[in-house]
């Protein structure tokens, strides 16, 4: 692809906490973007200049419009496009490994519209050869060939919700090409407007990449949540230990434990590679499997250590008020994907207490069989509830303040200092 074929207009399908963000860096550096959306009420509220998104604001909108964004849900669009990114969700299946019909939806769709001499990128985390085994036959359906027609990459999406340091611009892209020449079209592209872009050998190497990453967290998080459980029934301090070890300069990174693993990335992502391991080689990937047990038994540890901290104050948890704060995946934004808070409040019901919850980023919360209302005012809260368990940390909780005005006060996060009147997870 020569300079002049440079894309110039960009369809980035799928307006969510990838694409938008995706549209965004894009717009701003000059490249004409519309963004597809398969929901005629989401482009249509895109287009008016609202965000359904943490990281954008409706001004942050307003403005990818002034600078050429349109939001459609008319799939015509794909055919006036120079590159068309997919960047659409992939949940976990039944099966355990990722939920294709959204890829393979945006593949057909893009087929019936492709033209000669697009550039393609699958951006959605997906198991190892989704590009080149899933969505090059569905394209090639079109009657286009990969290498003479058109050109096909993968490139992993890279967000961090709410991360006052990271955006699209200055987090490192990978890219991987069925073919060099595809690595370089879409390298071109992303080139525009992110910083550093980082060529991989192949297709497969990017999405391996990809799951590495999340694997890598999800693995030491799943070391520090077992350590936590095994210091507390030792009486060691587990934050003072993490706190010790931080202090090496060299061969050791700092992952805190907590109620559980939220978000896309590190509770579903590693799964995809633990399921493509197993499905084609027949054996496990030991360690994404105990961190997966691990992980996920941390919900029911915080459950049991409410009952306990409830029982030595000669309270039973059957009847307990217990207060719920913040039940988003990370911390100051709106984002409830796959957050431990509704395995602590599901287990909590089932043994018949009093839940409530706080939340200045959440209005209604959705647990597994009921819809729940934040409570309104906090400090009325404080004083009813029997328990106040600190779930994730907003900037906007003065969480000392909260302790000191709850009769009992659990700290999942290792916020507050080592005191005689909080509990530590």
């Amino acid at each position: 692809m020569t300079e002049s074929e440079r894309p110039q207009h960009a369809v980035i399908v799928g307006q969510g906490y990838v694409g938008l963000p995706l549209a965004q860096a894009a717009c701003a550096a000059g490249v004409a973007v519309t963004g597809f959306e398969i929901s005629a009420e989401l482009a249509e509220r895109l287009n008016a200049g609202h965000s359904h998104v943490d990281d954008l604001s409706d001004e942050d909108v307003v403005a990818m419009i002034t600078q050429g964004y349109r939001a459609s849900a008319n799939p015509s669009v794909l055919g006036d496009a120079d590159v068309v990114v997919i960047c659409v969700p992939t949940p976990l299946s039944d099966e355990g490994g990722p939920d294709l019909r959204a890829v393979e939806a945006s593949a057909r769709t893009i087929a019936e519209h492709l033209t000669s001499y697009t550039v393609v990128v699958l951006e959605s985390t997906t198991y190892p050869g989704t590009t080149d085994g899933v969505v090059l036959p569905i394209l090639e359906t079109s009657g286009l060939i990969h290498g003479e027609d058109f050109l096909l990459a993968y490139s992993p999406e890279r967000v961090d919700p709410g991360s006052a340091h990271y955006g699209i611009v200055n987090t490192p892209k990978l890219v991987g090409g069925l073919t060099p020449e595809a690595s370089d079209a879409a390298s071109a592209f992303y080139s525009r407007f992110i910083d550093t872009v980082v060529p991989m050998v192949g297709t497969k190497e990017a999405e391996t990449a990809k799951l590495l990453e999340n694997t890598y967290r999800h693995v030491n998080i799943a070391l520090v949540n077992e350590m936590a459980r095994f210091c507390h029934d030792l009486d060691i301090d587990i934050w003072e230990v993490i706190r010790g070890a931080s202090t090496k300069p060299f061969g050791f990174q700092r992952f805190t434990p907590g109620p559980g693993v939220g978000g896309h990335c590190i509770p579903i992502d590693p799964n995809y590679l633990g399921f493509q391991v197993k499905k084609t080689l027949g054996y496990p990937f030991r360690f994404v499997e105990l961190a997966q047990e691990i992980n996920h038994s941390m919900p029911n540890y915080v459950v049991e250590r409410i009952g306990d901290l409830l029982n030595e104050d000669g309270k039973a948890l059957n009847g307990a008020r217990v207060l719920l704060l913040g039940v988003t995946y990370k911390p100051d934004i709106a984002d409830q994907r796959e957050s431990p808070a509704v395995p602590v409040a599901d287990g909590l019901r089932l043994k018949r207490a009093d839940v409530r919850f706080h939340d200045p980023h959440v209005s209604t919360w959705h647990l597994t069989d009921e819809d729940l209302q934040s409570e309104t005012d906090l400090d009325a809260a404080l004083e009813e509830a029997d328990v106040v368990v600190l779930l994730q940390n907003h900037r906007s909780y003065d969480v000392d303040a909260v302790a000191e005005r709850s009769r009992l006060f659990f700290d999942t996060r290792g916020i507050t200092g080592r005191r005689e009147d909080v509990h530590r997870l």
